[in-house]
């Protein structure tokens, strides 16, 4: 890894995950397991074929998530976390409780 991420960490962290749709998509395998690209598409009907194949290529190549290719007609593509990647459930769980509160305490000052 880069010598600048072991001055700011935290930056390392935002490349290997940030974005509008890398958190949703892990969110998505940590809590429902392997996925095929048009499941993903149906979940996340907003996210383009673009972007979503941009963002499943990211995860790969940093080694969050693994791609299954089955020799098929048509092609079988399979999304699933990789040992790495599982190691983030921890921390996803955290964010989903820490965005619950955050919803509560808006709603409470409503």
């Amino acid at each position: 890894m880069e010598e600048c991420y072991k001055e700011c960490p935290v930056e390392l962290a935002v490349k290997l995950i940030g974005g509008k749709w890398k958190l949703v998509i892990l969110h998505q395998l940590a809590t429902h397991g392997t996925k095929r690209f048009n499941e993903l598409r149906k979940i996340f009907p907003d996210i383009t074929q673009r972007t979503l194949t941009r963002q499943l290529r990211e995860l790969e190549e940093d080694g969050l998530v693994n791609r299954k290719v089955y020799a098929e007609i048509p092609p079988k593509v399979e999304y699933a976390l990789s040992e790495t990647g599982e190691s983030l459930i921890p921390l996803l769980l955290q964010l989903k409780e820490w965005s619950l509160s955050y919803i509560e305490q808006q709603v409470g000052r409503e």
